[in-house]
């Protein structure tokens, strides 16, 4: 099933209105689908690279958007949705590990697992179950959601198809490189703080049980 419903994505991005199809996938993928816009971004930039940076920026915009629908179903409707959806996705027993680093942490987890494999709607409903202040989520899914899109449609912007390749096998790599530049500095404020081994520690046993 998963199978078809990336080959039916897939096929979006030769549509007429490619452009409206990855804002939806990227908005409901932020708060509920399970396919990622990452491929239907990549075969829209191959195919006009010119406009790469203009589809990257529409899914920024989109999943941010999506974010905030993810935040409300975890901060109104957790009870009645959002735990039957992270059970259908599989996150059950991710939220409360989730939950334990969106309090010690707060933005700076979303910065950095957002622009990750790490699905993003887990990270937006689980934020606005713990009720983490708006603002700074708004602030930190936008870093992470430019991170994540922005790379691709100024690597295809700059290099066009030929980026291709290099996409295919160094996108995480690169991503990773880049979240470690934007982010690191207030990880490594926290751990110098001492709250770094504390927090970890928590968490882990938010994991075990």
């Amino acid at each position: 099933m998963l199978r078809r419903l990336y080959d039916w994505t897939m096929e979006k991005a030769a549509h007429p209105h490619a452009v409206g199809w990855l804002a939806l996938f990227a908005f409901v993928e932020a708060s509920f689908f399970p396919i990622p816009p990452h491929p239907l971004l990549g075969l829209m930039c191959l195919a006009s690279p010119r406009r790469a940076v203009w589809f990257a920026f529409v899914a920024t915009a989109a999943s941010v958007l999506g974010g905030l629908l993810g935040y409300a179903i975890g901060w109104g409707l957790y009870d009645t949705v959002g735990a039957q959806l992270l059970a259908a996705l599989g996150m059950t027993e991710s939220f409360p590990i989730a939950a334990c680093y969106l309090r010690e942490y707060g933005a700076e987890i979303i910065m950095i697992k957002g622009a990750t494999p790490i699905p993003f709607k887990l990270l937006t409903i689980t934020a606005g179950f713990i009720h983490m202040n708006l603002a700074s989520f708004v602030l930190a899914s936008l870093v992470s959601r430019s991170i994540s899109f922005m790379i691709v449609g100024v690597l295809f912007r700059l290099f066009g198809a030929r980026i291709k390749a290099f996409i295919d096998k160094y996108l995480g790599l690169a991503t990773a490189g880049f979240v470690v530049l934007v982010v690191g500095g207030f990880l490594a404020l926290t751990l110098l703080e001492g709250g770094g081994e504390e927090a970890q520690s928590k968490c882990e046993r938010a994991a075990a049980v």
